[in-house]
């Protein structure tokens, strides 16, 4: 008992300083890359973590299965953004209520699932992703429709000890990307690892048996739909204030179809699964981009790769090849 006690700590410890030093790693990646572009590519990246992170907690982790999370995604920059150029309020201010809006919307969606089965769900995602989108088009008064927002500032300079920190460079904004990706991941993996973690999960795998066994189904559905939305929303105020020009464009089916397969291909219902289809697939259609006409061609392409050859993406090909290697 001692002995495996004391092997637990000691794993657990080696896992401490592997951790740290991969944090330390990459704060230390602006300083070991000097190219821009590829400093820009990992910031665009690590918006997208974010995205496919909400999106598998809704659809990988409690199974349903959405195919409109760009929504969340525009208003949360549409939120920021507006209150940015309109009110000049900071964008310290403004993330929070962009995150608060993307969650009174994901409330909405999440109505609607307590009822509808997995197909008619997706459908309704589907529609509730179009509407989003058409209203961002259509009201010109607020939105300026199709000519997007233009001038959202960067974020407000905040003092770190004696480094004032403006955000207006890509090392700058990678720094702050790179710091609300590691407290989301180690949040979400604390969320996980509790009881409403385990509540979560078990909807995915049945209902009825989660409701006999005195799990509020109704409470917990909601809840995801809140904690996921409001994480698209973090993600969609971050990448306003990053470009500086939003439009619809950036929001509409595509977006949310681009999400959905960063989190497949890495992974569904894995922890890190779409950290790298994320980093993969942003990294990958950078270097196809002059087949861009040809997007969701690629995208049924990669699906078809994944689902005959890797069926549990990225991440669970791996966990399915070192299970093998320990039974071996």
């Amino acid at each position: 008992m001692k002995k495996a006690l004391i092997e637990g700590e000691s794993n657990k410890k080696n896992k401490i300083i592997i951790g740290i030093i991969f944090i330390s790693i990459l704060y230390l990646i602006p300083i070991l890359i000097k190219n821009q572009y590829t400093i820009h590519l990992l910031v665009i990246s690590g918006i997208y973590i974010i995205l496919a992170s909400s999106l598998n907690l809704i659809t990988g982790y409690m199974g349903a299965f959405s195919v409109g999370h760009a929504a969340f995604y525009g208003i949360g920059a549409y939120t920021s953004a507006l209150l940015a150029i309109r009110l000049g309020w900071s964008f310290w201010v403004t993330i929070w209520f962009a995150m608060l809006f993307a969650a009174f919307f994901g409330i909405l969606l999440g109505i609607p699932s307590l009822r509808l089965k997995t197909s008619y769900f997706v459908i309704t995602s589907i529609a509730f992703g179009s509407i989003i989108y058409l209203l961002m088009v259509n009201l010109v008064g607020l939105t300026r429709g199709p000519l997007g927002l233009v001038g959202i500032p960067a974020p407000t300079p905040i003092k770190i000890g004696i480094i004032i920190m403006k955000f207006n460079t890509k090392v700058e904004y990678y720094y702050l990307v790179l710091t609300f990706i590691l407290i989301i991941l180690f949040l979400f993996g604390r969320l996980l690892n509790s009881r409403t973690g385990r509540a979560i999960i078990s909807l995915r795998e049945d209902n009825i048996a989660a409701e006999v066994m005195g799990i509020d189904v109704r409470f917990y559905k909601i809840l995801t739909f809140v904690i996921g939305s409001m994480m698209a929303g973090l993600a969609g105020a971050l990448y306003a204030h990053y470009v500086r020009f939003i439009s619809p464009e950036s929001f509409n089916i595509t977006a949310s179809i681009t999400i959905l397969i960063m989190m497949i291909v890495g992974g569904i219902g894995t922890f890190y699964g779409p950290v790298i289809g994320a980093l993969g697939i942003t990294f990958l259609l950078e270097k196809l981009r002059f087949l861009s006409s040809y997007r969701l061609m690629i995208y049924g392409l990669i699906l078809f790769i994944v689902i005959f050859f890797m069926n549990k993406g990225i991440v669970g090909f791996i966990q399915q090849i070192f299970k093998q290697r320990r039974k071996a």
